[in-house]
């Protein structure tokens, strides 16, 4: 589905944070955060409920102002950022997709290949190849004529990843995608954006409470907690001191998958 030959960058970096901060109402969200995402780095973001994880995927998306420090995608900084087309993003909500709009599962995947050009614009035979063969890879071609309000949120998350998928983005950002899904489909998931990550090169940030599993499929984890508490292949956490001291050696085992 995706061109297996990526962009050629001029920095290596698809993702870099330097000090950043975010504060909301109640307090400070996130502090003093600097990680480097590589690209064809398939990193899980890890952490307890409330640790920050989403706002600082929402920081880079531009959808949270920063407070302190910076943050660039592709070396260049949000602020300032416009290849949005680059970028596949699926939120944390279903909410985005409103129950009663009379779109089906193929419209709704199309608008991915909107951010490409300015409106308005039409999809092309190419574009339709496209998007059969992004329904194709989620399994499902066969609801593709259904209303986006008759699916289940399983399916519905299916579409919204093919939505962010079909448009080839270079850095895919995944926010909690597995939250409507049973524990089948969350594994057939997790080796989905695992194949996509190794076949094509897509850099991959994968926010996700499920910190037992995501050590079967990411190269990297960021666990957060407010801070950074560690960002490294699953091999160092599993050596890290102070992870054994947070976790316990036995945890700390099981989290890694590489034993």
């Amino acid at each position: 589905m995706a061109n297996t030959t990526r962009r050629n960058e001029s920095v290596q970096s698809v993702v870099r944070t330097s000090g950043l901060g975010c504060c909301y109402r109640e307090g400070r969200v996130l502090e003093a955060v600097s990680i480097c995402v590589e690209a064809g780095d398939y990193v899980g973001i890890v952490g307890p409920n409330g640790s920050g994880k989403s706002t600082f995927v929402r920081c880079l998306m531009g959808l949270c102002r920063i407070s302190e420090g910076s943050a660039e995608l592709f070396g260049t900084s949000t602020d300032r950022f416009r290849e949005w087309q680059r970028i596949g993003y699926l939120p944390q909500s279903l909410n985005v997709i409103n129950p009663v709009f009379p779109a089906t599962v193929e419209e709704t995947v199309a608008l991915g290949l909107l951010s490409r050009t300015r409106l308005p614009r039409s999809i092309s035979p190419d574009d339709r190849g496209r998007i059969v063969r992004t329904l194709e890879l989620l399994d499902i071609d066969g609801i593709r004529h259904k209303l986006i309000g008759e699916l289940s949120g399983g399916q519905q998350q299916r579409v919204l990843l093919a939505r962010a998928l079909v448009n080839q983005p270079d850095l895919l950002i995944l926010d909690e995608p597995t939250a409507a899904l049973d524990p089948d489909m969350r594994d057939r998931f997790y080796r989905l954006i695992g194949d996509i990550n190794r076949t094509d090169g897509v850099t991959v940030l994968l926010v996700t409470h499920d910190s037992g599993a995501i050590g079967k499929h990411a190269s990297k984890m960021l666990y957060l907690d407010k801070k950074v508490l560690f960002y490294g292949s699953f091999e160092e956490f599993c050596h890290s001191d102070e992870m054994t001291m947070l976790f316990g050696p036995n945890s700390q085992h099981l989290m890694c998958h590489r034993h």
